[in-house]
C-alpha cells in the first residue's frame, strides 16, 4: 500500500463527502428510510457512500472493499481491506445534533493502520498520516489545500479522576455500572467515532462500549488513537479488538489511554 496516497485519497473523499452531506443537512426537509435492521438510513448516508465508494475502486481497485451501505460488500471476506461508514451517527444527523462523522480506514492483518474521521458539521478532522502518526487538521479543510496538520497524543490520566466519554445514542445501565467502577472526575457524552478522537487527543481517557457496533463503525477512530498512542481491546478479556470478524460484528470493547487502570468486565 502506497501509504502516502492512501493519506491523500481518504482525505480528500472524507471532505468532499462532508459537503455532499451538509448539502442535505442544510434542507428543511429530508427522506428517512429503515434498513432491513430498523436502522435509519438518509439520502446523506447514500450519497457519501456512492462518491467515497467510488473514489476508493478508482484508486484502489485491487484492495477489498467493505461499506456500511452496501449489504454484498458484508458477505466479503479477508483480513486487509478498505472500510466505509460513510455517515456515521445517522440518528445525530436526523435530528440535527451535529455529532455524525465521516468515517474510512484502511485494515491490514486484521487491524486498522490508517483512517480518517471527519465532523462536517464541528469542523473537526481527524486522521493518520502516511507514517502512522495521527493529527487534528485545522484550517480551512479544503480538498485542495491541506491546513496545519496539529500532532495529537492521548492523556496522562489521573486514575482518581478521569474522564469519560460515553454514547449519546446508546447509552444504558450496563454502560453505566462498568463506569461506575472508576473514580470519575467528570463525564461527556458524544456521538459516533467522535469519542474515539476525545481519547486520542486528551480530551478524555476512556470509551467503554457496552452494545452493539459494526466494524465500519469503529475502524477509523480506532486507526486514530492507535495513532496518537490509545489503545481498543474487548471488554471481555482485554485482548486487542481485531477486525475481518464474521458479519464484521463488534463484541463489547473499551477505547482508552493505555495510563488507565483498566476494570475486569
Amino acid at each position: 500500500m502506497d501509504y502516502k496516497q492512501l493519506e491523500e485519497t481518504m482525505r480528500r473523499l472524507a471532505l468532499a463527502a462532508g459537503d455532499v452531506i451538509m448539502d442535505i443537512y442544510g434542507q428543511d426537509d429530508f427522506d428517512v428510510k429503515s434498513k432491513s435492521d430498523d436502522s435509519p438510513v438518509t439520502a446523506a448516508d447514500e450519497a457519501a457512500d456512492k462518491l467515497i465508494s467510488a473514489g476508493l475502486r478508482e484508486t484502489f481497485p485491487d484492495v477489498m472493499l467493505v461499506t456500511e451501505e452496501q449489504s454484498d460488500s458484508h458477505k466479503t471476506s479477508g483480513e486487509t481491506f478498505l472500510i466505509v461508514d460513510p455517515l456515521d451517527g445517522t440518528k445525530e444527523f436526523i435530528h440535527r445534533r451535529g455529532d455524525f462523522t465521516v468515517n474510512i480506514a484502511f485494515v491490514e492483518n486484521g487491524v486498522p493502520t490508517r483512517g480518517v474521521v471527519y465532523a462536517p458539521a464541528k469542523k473537526r478532522m481527524f486522521y493518520t498520516r502516511a507514517d502512522g502518526q495521527s493529527i487534528e487538521e485545522t484550517g480551512p479543510l479544503h480538498p485542495d489545500v491541506v491546513g496545519q496538520q496539529n500532532v495529537i497524543g492521548v492523556s496522562k490520566p489521573d486514575n482518581k479522576a478521569l474522564f469519560v466519554v460515553a454514547s449519546k445514542s446508546h447509552r444504558d445501565q450496563a454502560t453505566d455500572d462498568y463506569i461506575n467502577k472508576y473514580q470519575v472526575r467528570d463525564m461527556k457524552s458524544a456521538g459516533s467515532s467522535l469519542k474515539f478522537c476525545l481519547i486520542a487527543t486528551g480530551e478524555a481517557d476512556i470509551y467503554p462500549r457496552v452494545g452493539r457496533t459494526m466494524e465500519w463503525d469503529t475502524a477509523a477512530g480506532h486507526a486514530v488513537l492507535t495513532g496518537a498512542g490509545g489503545r481498543v481491546v474487548r471488554f471481555d478479556n482485554h485482548e486487542d479488538l481485531r477486525y475481518g470478524k464474521d458479519d464484521y460484528a463488534n463484541p463489547f470493547f473499551i477505547a482508552y489511554s493505555p495510563d488507565v487502570e483498566l476494570k475486569e468486565a
